[in-house]
C-alpha cells in the first residue's frame, strides 16, 4: 500500500472501495441542518468533510434544510447556515433543498407503510406508551391500538392530516420489534400532530415527519449515496435501513464518525440558545461564541476553519480535541496574511525634549515582513508619542532582563529613533504620568550611524495623530477543558474574565478609515478585526486571539 493510501481515513476507503466496485458512478454527499439555531465549530467538520468528499471525488453535495420541527425552526436561521457555509468557501449551487420540499412524498410514503400493515395510527399518550416500551433486556407490550385494520389506520391518518385532532392526540408509528435490544426499533413515531405554521409551508400541513422517518427517506429521494453522521445516530442505523427496505426505495448508505468535542468549549445548540437567551453572551454572534457566526465576527478565518478540520481528520471514536489546535491554524494563517501596525493598549505619554515642537517626520513602517508585496506605509514621528504603560517600569526586579523603558535606559521605537529616558512624572496616585526622553538623532531607523546597540523595541503611535478606539479584548468562554464530564450546571463554568472593554487605546492614523472586517496584527500584542459595532467616531477592534498561548502558561 503507497503513502496515499495510507493516509485515506476509514470514509475515503469506503468510497473509494464503492467507486471501484462499481456501486455508484459518481458519489453524492449532503450536509443536513436543522434550522433551529446558528451552526458552531461542530458543524464546520461537518460541512468541510461532505462538501470536501464531493470536491476530491468529483460528486455532488447537496444542502438540505431538516425543517420538520415548525416549533423551533425560523427563517432567520436558515439565512445565517447559508451565509456560514459560503463563508466557509463552499457553494451548493442549485442543489439547495428542504426536507418541507417532500411533505406530499413522505406521506405518501407513510400511507404505503400504513397498507403494508408497517405502521399504525397510536392513540397512547408517550407517557403511557413509554411505560410499555420495556427496557434494553425486557421486551415491550403492545400499545392496544398496535393491532386496528389498515382501513382504519389510513382513515386515522388523513383525519389527522386535515386536522381533525389536537396536539398529542395521536401519532402515527412505525411496527417494528417490541422485542428489539434496540429501543428506538420499538414501535419509534413516524408522524406527530403540531397545529403551527411552518416557516415555509405555513399552516398547509398540521403533521410532521420526526428525524428518523424524513432523513433517510430525504436522502433517498435525493439519490444520497452516502450520509454521514455523527456517532450518536449509529443507534438510529437499524431503522434507517429497515424504512429503507420496507419502502423499496433507493439504498442510501449511513455512516458515522465521530463528533467534534473541543476543550474549554460547548458544542451543543440547546446550551447554546440558553446562553443566549439567559443574556450570558450578547447573542448568537457574540464573539466568544463558537457558532460560525461568533468565530467569524472574532477573526477566525476561513483558511483557518477548513486547515483545522483537515488537522483534526476523521475518527471511529469519540475524543477530545484540545482548543490550541483550532488557535494555533489561527494563528498561523493570520500571521501570513495580516498586516503589522501599532496599538497601545494602556497610552503614556513620552515626551522627546530635545525634538522640536512642531516638526512632524514620516518614518516608514513594513506592512509584513513575510510578504513584500504588503508594501510600507508613512507613520507620523512627533516630538510627543504614546508607548505603551507595560513599557516602562521605574525600578525593574531584574534590571539585567529588563528591556524597555526605565530611568536612563534606552531603547529604539521600532522604525524610528532610539531614545533615552531622562525623567518622569508621577500622579497623586503613585503612578507613572509621563516620561521625558531624547532622542539621538543618528539613529533613525534604516540610516543608523550611531553604533549603537540596544535590546528592546518598542512600538509607538504620535500623540497628535493617535486614534482612539475601542478593543474588546476576548478569552475563551469557559473555565473547564473538558466540559462533558462535568455533573453540575455548565453555567458555573463560564469564565468571568472572558470579556475584557478597553475604550483608552490608541491605534496608528493608518487605521482611521479601517473598515468593518478589516484583520491586523497589533504588533507584540495580538491579532485584531474591526467589528460590525464601529462607527465613523468609535472603531471598535476584536482581539482575535493573542500572539502566544497564554493559557499554556497558565
Amino acid at each position: 500500500m503507497d503513502e496515499a493510501k495510507k493516509s485515506l481515513n476509514f470514509i475515503e476507503q469506503m468510497i473509494e472501495k464503492d467507486l471501484k466496485e462499481g456501486k455508484h458512478d459518481s458519489i453524492v454527499t449532503r450536509f443536513p441542518p436543522e434550522p433551529n439555531g446558528y451552526l458552531h465549530i461542530g458543524h464546520a467538520k461537518s460541512i468541510c468533510l461532505n462538501f470536501g468528499l464531493a470536491e476530491k471525488y468529483g460528486g455532488i453535495c447537496n444542502l438540505r434544510f431538516d425543517d420538520t420541527n415548525p416549533e423551533k425552526e425560523e427563517t432567520e436561521y436558515v439565512d445565517s447556515i447559508k451565509s456560514n457555509i459560503k463563508w466557509l468557501g463552499y457553494d451548493w449551487e442549485d442543489r439547495e433543498y428542504y426536507a418541507s420540499d417532500y411533505f406530499e412524498q413522505l406521506y405518501e410514503m407513510a400511507i404505503k407503510l400504513i397498507k403494508k400493515g408497517s405502521a399504525y395510527v397510536d392513540d397512547l399518550p408517550q407517557e403511557e406508551f413509554n411505560k410499555l416500551k420495556g427496557t434494553p433486556t425486557q421486551p415491550g407490550k403492545p400499545s392496544p391500538y398496535r393491532d386496528r385494520s389498515v382501513d382504519e389506520n389510513v382513515d386515522l391518518f388523513e383525519r389527522m392530516r386535515s386536522g381533525e385532532f389536537g396536539n398529542g392526540e395521536k401519532v402515527l408509528r412505525a411496527k417494528i420489534d417490541l422485542s428489539s435490544p434496540n429501543m428506538h426499533m420499538r414501535d419509534p413515531i413516524l408522524y406527530r400532530i403540531k397545529q403551527l405554521p411552518h416557516h415555509r409551508t405555513g399552516y398547509q400541513w398540521c403533521i410532521y415527519p420526526t428525524y428518523d422517518f424524513a432523513h433517510g427517506q430525504s436522502d433517498s429521494i435525493e439519490n444520497v449515496t452516502h450520509s454521514l453522521c455523527t456517532l450518536e445516530f449509529e443507534v438510529h442505523r437499524p431503522l434507517y435501513e429497515w424504512l429503507i427496505k420496507e419502502l423499496e426505495i433507493f439504498p442510501s448508505k449511513q455512516t458515522e464518525f465521530a463528533r467534534l468535542n473541543l476543550s474549554y468549549t460547548i458544542v451543543s445548540k440547546r446550551k447554546l440558545r440558553e446562553l443566549v437567551e439567559l443574556g450570558h453572551v450578547n447573542g448568537w454572534d457574540d464573539p466568544r461564541m463558537p457558532t460560525l457566526s461568533g468565530i467569524r465576527r472574532r477573526g477566525f478565518t476561513p483558511a483557518s476553519i477548513r486547515k483545522f478540520a483537515d488537522t483534526i481528520g476523521v475518527a471511529r471514536r469519540d475524543g477530545i480535541t484540545d482548543i490550541a489546535v483550532l488557535e494555533h491554524a489561527v494563528r498561523e494563517d493570520l500571521n501570513a496574511n495580516t498586516n503589522r501596525v501599532f496599538g497601545i493598549m494602556n497610552p503614556l505619554k513620552v515626551i522627546i525634549t530635545n525634538w522640536p515642537e512642531d516638526k512632524v517626520e514620516m518614518m516608514t513602517g513594513v506592512n509584513n515582513p513575510g510578504d513584500e508585496s504588503a508594501g510600507t506605509r508613512e507613520m507620523p514621528f512627533t516630538r510627543e508619542i504614546y508607548v505603551d504603560q507595560a513599557d516602562f517600569m521605574e525600578d525593574p526586579p531584574s534590571p539585567k532582563k529588563w528591556y524597555r523603558l526605565g530611568p536612563d535606559r534606552e531603547v529604539r521605537l521600532k522604525f524610528g529613533y532610539i531614545i533615552k529616558c531622562t525623567g518622569y512624572k508621577k500622579a497623586e496616585d503613585g503612578t507613572i504620568e509621563e516620561l521625558y526622553a531624547e532622542y539621538d538623532p543618528q539613529t533613525r531607523s534604516g540610516q543608523d550611524t550611531s553604533g549603537k546597540k540596544v535590546k528592546g523595541t518598542l512600538g509607538w503611535v504620535s500623540v497628535p495623530h493617535a486614534v482612539n478606539v475601542e478593543v474588546r479584548e476576548y478569552d475563551r468562554l469557559f473555565m473547564t477543558e473538558n466540559l462533558n464530564t462535568i455533573e453540575d450546571d455548565f453555567k458555573n463554568h463560564l469564565n468571568p474574565d472572558s470579556l475584557t472593554i478597553n475604550k483608552k487605546a490608541v491605534v496608528e492614523p493608518s487605521l482611521k478609515d479601517a473598515k468593518v472586517g478589516d484583520q491586523m496584527q497589533f504588533e507584540r500584542i495580538g491579532y485584531f478585526r474591526v467589528d460590525e459595532d464601529s462607527t465613523e467616531d468609535n472603531l471598535v477592534f476584536n482581539r482575535t486571539i493573542t500572539l502566544r498561548d497564554n493559557w499554556a502558561k497558565k
